[in-house]
């Protein structure tokens, strides 16, 4: 039986960075790196949806926006003006979707301003992609696409994946599955975990309305609840993002939704506002201010536009695939906020 290969501690100590240079995990790393890299192009391409290159830093962050984020932004000063590392570059996408006309993705770098922790990275790779339609549409292209990916780590790296995971079980199931998977609302979640406060953060703003997100432990008891991967569907609308689609006339809920399986939330999805007046609503009921999203509102009033979209986590992805338990191990070169990493 092959033992699974340890992880040098390179996050607890950069300094160490040359052990991985002489040791298996990061030939491990390397080759699933690699094989997702090469399965999204593959996937993209057969769909006609280009890839962007696009620039890491902005003016205007976007997913540490919503009551119920855990992640802050990383602010720069850059030749005398304040600027932000890319969070996500989502805003960039739905801009290229009006670009390129059949939807666009990326895969690319994102930066956090939270410490890491065993499901947190300061740095992490964003597999991103915003497509013409509602959050029907993207829900259907995240399932084809984990499967796609599912199915080109069985055919590129069995071995490699076999020696960390112990086996290609959970792989197969979801290479092998053809049907939409398991849907839940957040309403009918936070009934099934009984509304129990160590499982379900809320909050209340001043003067708005109050609001609630799962916690890390709740996803992974829906997870084994529903006996695998499940889509949570219709956060409260203070929780998320304001950019995301209002669900419902009292706009109380969100078109957005998180797919759930191995440490919980792997990728977020949601369907953005068509027109100008629906985004000044969300900004108002959020209370942010227009002014760093004016772009974002002509960009509307230009072209309307029914779009939707998602992002992944790829080293959370990786993580499932192999089985890990720490995804600060799944970093080449490790970042941490604060600390002088080499090189």
């Amino acid at each position: 039986m092959t033992t699974a290969t340890t992880a040098p501690p390179l996050w607890s100590d950069p300094g160490r960075y040359l052990d991985l240079m002489d040791s298996p995990w990061g030939r491990t790393l390397v080759t699933v790196q690699d094989a997702l890299s090469y399965a999204t192009t593959r996937f993209w391409a057969a769909r006609g949806v280009p890839t962007l290159h696009l620039p890491v830093t902005t003016g205007a962050i976007s997913s540490p926006m919503g009551l119920g984020s855990d992640s802050q932004p990383v602010k720069a000063r850059m030749f005398g003006r304040d600027v932000y590392l890319a969070d996500s570059m989502q805003f960039a996408l739905e801009y290229g979707c009006r670009v390129a006309g059949s939807g666009c993705y990326y895969l690319m770098p994102s930066f956090r301003g939270e410490d890491p922790d065993p499901s947190h990275l300061c740095q992490f790779f964003h597999s991103e992609a915003e497509l013409p339609g509602g959050l029907d549409t993207t829900m259907s292209a995240v399932e084809e696409y984990i499967r796609y990916l599912a199915r080109h780590l069985l055919t590129a790296c069995p071995d490699t994946i076999r020696a960390q995971a112990g086996t290609l079980d959970h792989l197969e199931e979801i290479a092998v599955g053809d049907g939409p998977l398991e849907r839940i609302t957040f309403a009918d979640a936070a009934r099934l975990l009984r509304n129990d406060p160590e499982l379900i953060r809320a909050g209340t703003a001043p003067g708005r309305r109050p609001w609630r997100t799962l916690t890390r432990r709740a996803e992974r008891l829906l997870i084994d609840r529903c006996k695998g991967p499940v889509w949570v569907t219709h956060y409260d609308h203070l929780a998320v993002p304001f950019y995301q689609a209002f669900a419902d006339e009292s706009r109380q809920t969100a078109l957005n939704a998180d797919l759930l399986f191995g440490l919980g939330e792997i990728v977020g999805a949601g369907e953005r506002h068509t027109t100008a007046e629906q985004v000044r609503a969300a900004l108002a009921l959020h209370q942010v201010s227009e002014d760093p999203y004016g772009w974002y509102l002509a960009m509307r009033e230009r072209r309307p536009l029914h779009t939707s979209g998602f992002g992944m986590g790829v080293e959370r992805f990786l993580m499932w695939a192999l089985d890990h338990h720490d995804i600060r191990d799944l970093q080449i070169l490790t970042r941490v906020n604060g600390v002088d990493c080499v090189p």
